[in-house]
């Protein structure tokens, strides 16, 4: 799906010479990861157990905390996916 309204265009930071012509050229393509691919997500069970239990247990509304994982092409080329199998709760300082 292509939004628009999300899209940010690139930019560089200036510099004293310019290596290549800033001109826009050709026409507008998306660079949304799901404009292209066919995203499919997997989370591990004891993952997601983990970061349950540490929320039901911390006493703060919100807590901040790390899920991590792997980003992977899939093997036709046609779509990507992301495997969340790790869970760190982070620290307060």
């Amino acid at each position: 799906r292509f939004v628009p309204k999300r899209m940010v265009p690139f930019s560089f930071p200036l510099s004293k010479c310019a290596l290549w012509d800033p001109v826009p050229m050709g026409d507008i393509i998306g660079a949304h990861i799901t404009y292209y691919r066919n995203p499919k997500l997997f989370l591990v069970e004891k993952t997601l157990r983990l970061a349950y239990r540490h929320a039901k247990q911390n006493e703060k509304k919100s807590f901040s905390c790390f899920l991590l994982g792997t980003l992977a092409v899939d093997e036709d080329g046609e779509g990507i996916t992301l495997t969340i199998d790790r869970f760190d709760p982070g620290r307060e300082v």
